[in-house]
């Protein structure tokens, strides 16, 4: 990652050092909130989709979806390996949407939509890569990049400071390891120390921006088609967006030029934009269907904290919640909410007790 300090355009104020072991594992905390929070907008714009009639986009969005998984599990090997605790069954990891990206600058804003163009281009702001002069931010950050490089500068300043064995002595037992992840070929690094915490950090950066911040694919193969290099999720967004991929020789200027991607508007769920709980009454069958889903994706928090706090054997767990996520969210999006709209999860949070 570039480590430029040079003023850059977008900076409007000074981003505070990561000086200390607590502010680092503090940041390490607000990238598992930072990764979480990307995971309910890709969701409703996933299950939103006919898997039938749009394969295409399916396919594109459950790769970006479990890479965000991938990152999720990256970042908490990070916050384990420096001896903190990754927290993810909490009342702030699911605010109501429209929201904040956690920390970031207030113009990344999130919101449950279904997939269309105003989704795509929620995810291509979201995505969107740095300038490869752009310093890093550690708060208030405009891109997801910059926020990471305010992360790796902190470790290495650390370490620097305090030596590599003083700031990575957490227990190597809570490290998620040997796992594989679907749909992707990106890599869950074991963290153990500043080469490996740098490898972890590029891994998260390059997927979602692309190689060096300056290019379209993201170093890896795609999964179904090995022979071809894996774009990016800012710039598979972008193939979604106007409809053509992007091949070999392609680059950011030049745009997408290679076939055709299309997507088929009749296979689209109408999903409510942003529902609520409170827009329909307690009792009724769309405000139990939707209670019933945030039950299981609090389940489904408490079991990854679970897996990223030393009990690894909790992943596959998560894996089968996640797939009755998706029933109970079809199951949602097939009740009619409105005029030619369909009702939809809220992600709303609900406490151990009342989870049944």
């Amino acid at each position: 990652m570039n480590r430029s300090m040079r003023r850059h355009p977008d900076d409007v104020r000074a981003s505070p050092r990561i000086a200390t072991l607590d502010d680092l594992r503090e940041h390490l905390q607000w990238a598992v909130e930072l990764e979480h929070a990307t995971l309910p907008p890709y969701l409703c714009a996933l299950y939103s989709l006919d898997r039938e009639r749009n394969p295409d986009a399916v396919r594109a969005v459950t790769g970006v979806f479990v890479e965000e998984m991938l990152h999720l599990a990256l970042v908490a090997n990070l916050l384990n390996a420096v001896g903190g605790r990754p927290e993810l069954d909490a009342p702030r990891m699911l605010r109501p949407h429209p929201r904040r990206l956690p920390h970031g600058d207030p113009s990344l804003e999130l919101s449950l939509l279904p997939f269309g163009r105003a989704a795509l281009d929620q995810f291509l702001r979201l995505e969107q890569p740095a300038p490869p002069d752009a310093p890093a931010q550690s708060d208030r950050y405009v891109t997801i990049g910059r926020f990471y490089a305010a992360i790796e500068e902190g470790l290495r300043e650390l370490c620097a400071l305090l030596g590599e064995e003083e700031v990575f002595r957490g227990d190597r037992a809570r490290q998620v390891r040997d796992c594989h992840f679907r749909y992707t070929a990106g890599r869950l690094v074991e963290v153990t120390d500043l080469a490996s915490a740098s490898a972890a950090l590029e891994e998260i950066v390059d997927q979602g921006e692309g190689l060096l911040r300056g290019q379209v694919w993201d170093g890896d193969r795609q999964v179904h088609h090995p022979e071809r290099e894996q774009v990016a999720h800012y710039y598979r967004f972008q193939e979604l967006r106007i409809g053509r991929r992007y091949r070999s020789g392609d680059t950011p200027q030049s745009g997408p030029t290679g076939e055709p991607l299309r997507v088929d508007p009749k296979g689209i769920r109408r999903m409510r934009h942003n529902p609520r709980l409170d827009d329909h009454l307690p009792g009724s069958p769309i405000r139990t269907a939707q209670d019933g889903f945030n039950r299981m994706y609090c389940v489904l928090l408490h079991q990854l904290e679970e897996t990223f706090n030393g009990s690894p054997q909790s992943l596959p767990a998560a894996t089968g919640t996640m797939y009755r996520l998706r029933l109970q969210a079809e199951a949602l999006m097939a009740m009619p909410d409105g005029v030619d709209t369909t009702a939809g999860p809220t992600f709303d949070y609900v406490p151990p007790e009342l989870r049944g």
